[in-house]
């Protein structure tokens, strides 16, 4: 058998060096395509952010998720994603020790890293413009660069999608633009370069060498021509779905470049506040009463540490409803530095440097001298509008925190002659709720009507409110219409014309507002030093704005060795109506023709008799009263079936409470909105106990023991008070705490605690209502106030 030709193979051609640079230089343009493209969101993205910190390290997240996937394009597909999310664990923890670094948190890293995986999302969307590069800030966006990265560079380098291989950079870059919002200048040069980048990385042939195949290359002539003609059709077909679009979307595209971008920072709820933290100046009269607690420990280290001690500004409240006052502020997650706002012209501003450490204050509220624009130590949210500062994560006792601000000090020499601000600006710190007493409205126009020029109006309150009235440390909190009028008009020897700094600085912004005047009221400290803030230190006082001066503080509070003048010497409310004394007796003038002669009695003239009239009168009356009363009895019952029977435990309790306010009330002694559950629960055993001293008091005087008949009489029955009277004092106290229970732990009442809360109520709703008359019954049954005292 002959051997066949040999077969010769052909020798391997080694690249040239200059192929090789080719070959490279050919790979180059599409990864830094994508490397630009993704790089160029944390460039929008970083528009809202107050240091170019993000921008660097999105950019290394691109740089680095795309250069990973090129140096691995030689492995298999599957292990380029676990070597990627390696390298991405390492960024990610250098990128929060720098941003953590950049804001001063205290911490371990693992500690950091924690608080921002749990927070980063919410932080980042309620932090306040210019966001500050934090841990909390900057986590979901150097991830998501580097997943977008990563994406890219596999679908576009492994895959030869270029194009497709760009809309991860594409969604990424979009989403930036929807997170900035209107919070910054449109983006048009990273826009225009964004598409050039694109266009350039399209454009750049690939790595391929030698002319592209031909597809239809070695097919018959016939299936040639066909696959030619369907290739065609597809183009065409596509080239008009694109012009299509194009015609219908561009005018929808261009009626928005001239339209405000949605704020996405809307749809999330920025951190809220307790009832304590909403409105502090409840808490004055508890500090009153512990002088002795120590609060704070304040150390005055730069600026203003030899020039006293500045006020320590707690919150700002700027919202009253006739009933409370209340700080308002939407806060937002700020950083180490505040934003700034322009002091007012012709005011001098000093620095203030202040070390505070935190003893038994609660609740949220950082104070601060105000205004604050630095603070390390603590990470806070901030509300620019009344500059009030709180900590989300609430205080604890040994937090320690440094705060600078920039304390202003306004030209006195202008307040003279200083006007006031008007329109929908001021409108908030103008506002006088619905029901302000008329004696308090005459004070304050009376008061006005002396003084024309806005700060003489304010000082004559200041004034006036100094030379009446007593500071006591025992006066009962509130500040709604009823305590200010009781504070301002109440008898001396009642308890009246005398309260804390609450009343006086309440009373003030509300006499302010009815003169025109922009006030409002600070709660915070008034130290004397450096060292421990007690309970004792705690103040509050009104504020009044003034055009081109800013805030300015007055002290409405007497001096200590002056003797309050009474109000009566100055003004004195007078009664709304007439005693019935002046009320003039209405006269008869004499006629000088007698009287038409009366018809005969028991017939009207052409009608029915007077008695079937005044029968069928009486008759319908009583049929109309009958069905009010029963209506009013349905609607009453109904009422409390609606509250007792709740499907949620922790409602059936508020229900149940509510039962008790309203029986309260019924008896004669309401409970004010600015008591505590524990003060209310005081008052209900005081109304108990008169109520079952009073039927015993009734029983006494009815019938007693008779001699032979053996027969116990009311008196002599054991424990008949308590019997008659239902639940003892010490059940008024378990429904209190069951409230609390239900409004500071939400979900842990169980339903027989709800059953118990309602039987508690019950009992206490049918001992007040047994002290009273048979009339008194019935009229408590019927009574229509707790069908609208809640609504």
């Amino acid at each position: 058998m002959g051997r066949g030709p040999p077969v010769v193979t052909p020798p391997r051609v080694e690249p040239s060096a200059d192929g090789r640079v080719t070959r490279a230089l050919r790979a180059v343009p599409v990864p830094a395509a994508l490397i630009v493209l993704v790089a160029l969101s944390g460039v929008v993205l970083g528009r809202v952010y107050a240091d170019p910190l993000l921008t660097r390290l999105m950019a290394g997240a691109a740089a680095g998720s795309v250069l990973v996937s090129v140096a691995a394009r030689r492995l298999p597909s599957w292990l380029v994603a676990p070597l990627s999310v390696a390298a991405l664990t390492g960024w990610t923890l250098l990128s929060l020790r720098l941003a953590a670094a950049h804001a001063a948190l205290p911490g371990g890293l693992g500690e950091v890293a924690a608080d921002a995986a749990r927070n980063a999302i919410p932080r980042l969307l309620t932090a306040m413009i210019p966001v500050e590069p934090a841990p909390d800030t900057v986590l979901v966006p150097v991830v998501a660069a580097w997943l977008t990265g990563l994406t890219a560079a596999e679908v576009a380098l492994r895959a030869g999608r270029v194009l497709l291989g760009y809309l991860p950079p594409a969604l990424l870059y979009a989403g930036a633009l929807y997170v900035v919002g209107p919070n910054a200048d449109p983006a048009i040069g990273p826009t225009v370069l964004f598409a050039a980048v694109a266009a350039a990385g399209l454009a750049t042939p690939g790595r391929r060498d030698g002319p592209a195949p031909d597809p239809v290359a070695g097919l018959t002539p016939a299936v040639r021509a066909a696959v030619r003609l369907r290739l065609v059709a597809a183009s065409a077909a596509g080239l008009a779905v694109v012009v299509v679009l194009a015609a219908l979307l561009a005018p929808v595209v261009a009626a928005q470049v001239d339209e405000r971008p949605v704020d996405p920072r809307r749809y999330v709820e920025p951190p809220r506040v307790e009832s304590l933290d909403e409105n502090p100046l409840i808490r004055i009269s508890g500090w009153a009463l512990n002088p002795d607690q120590r609060l704070l420990d304040v150390r005055t280290t730069g600026g203003a540490a030899g020039d006293g001690s500045p006020r320590i500004r707690l919150a700002v409240l700027s919202d009253y409803d006739g009933v409370t006052w209340r700080v308002g502020a939407t806060y937002r997650n700020a950083g180490r530095i505040l934003p700034a706002a322009e002091p007012a012209p012709d005011s001098a501003t000093d620095e203030v440097r202040q070390e505070i450490t935190v003893g038994d204050l609660t609740g949220r509220l950082l104070p601060a001298v105000p205004t604050p624009r630095e603070v390390t130590g603590a990470r806070v949210a901030y509300d620019p509008a009344t500059g009030t500062l709180i900590r989300p994560e609430g205080l604890a006792p040994g937090l320690r925190y440094e705060v600078s601000s920039v304390r202003e000090r306004p030209d006195a020499n202008l307040l003279p002659t200083a006007n006031v601000p008007a329109g929908d600006e001021v409108a908030r710190v103008l506002r006088v709720a619905d029901g302000a007493p008329e004696p308090v409205r005459r004070l304050a126009t009376q008061l006005a009507e002396s003084n024309g020029a806005p700060y003489a109006r304010a000082d004559a309150i200041a004034t006036f409110l100094a030379e009446h009235y007593r500071v006591t440390a025992d006066a009962p909190s509130g500040h709604a219409y009823p305590n200010l009028a009781f504070f301002l008009f109440g008898p001396r020897n009642g308890g009246g014309q005398r309260g804390t700094s609450e009343q006086f600085a309440a009373a003030f912004a509300v006499l302010g507002r009815l003169a025109g005047l922009p006030t409002r009221v600070v709660v915070g400290f008034e130290p004397k030093g450096d060292g421990p803030v007690r309970a004792a230190d705690a103040y509050a006082w009104p504020e009044v704005l003034f055009d081109g001066v800013g805030w300015v503080p007055f002290d409405p509070m007497p001096r200590p060795d002056e003797e309050p003048r009474p109000v009566e010497e100055d003004f004195r409310p007078q009664p709304e109506d007439p005693p019935p004394s002046e009320v003039p007796a209405p006269t008869e003038e004499p006629s000088a023709t007698p009287p038409a002669a009366a018809p005969a009695p028991g017939r009207a003239e052409g009608g029915l008799g007077t008695p079937v009239l005044v029968a069928g009168g009486v008759g319908g009356l009583a049929l109309l009263v009958g069905a009010v009363l029963a209506a009013l009895y349905a609607a009453r019952r109904r009422l409390t079936r609606s509250r007792l029977d709740a499907a949620d435990p922790g409602e059936r309790v508020a229900g149940a409470w509510r039962e008790l306010t309203d029986a309260l009330r019924l008896a004669g002694h309401p409970a004010g909105p600015d008591l505590a559950a524990a003060e209310v629960a005081e008052r209900a055993r005081r109304t108990l106990a008169e109520a079952r001293a009073a039927r015993s008091g009734a029983d006494a005087a009815g019938p007693t023991e008779r001699p032979g008949d053996g027969a116990a009489g009311p008196t002599d029955r054991p424990g008949a008070g308590a019997a008659a009277g239902g639940p003892d004092e010490a059940a008024v106290d378990e429904l209190a705490a069951l409230l609390n229970q239900a409004g500071f732990a939400p979900g842990s009442v169980t339903p027989e605690q709800a059953e118990r809360a309602a039987r508690l109520s019950r009992g206490f709703g049918d001992a007040l209502r047994s002290a009273r008359s048979r009339w008194g019954r019935l009229w408590w049954t019927v009574h229509p106030g707790p069908l609208r005292w809640h609504r």
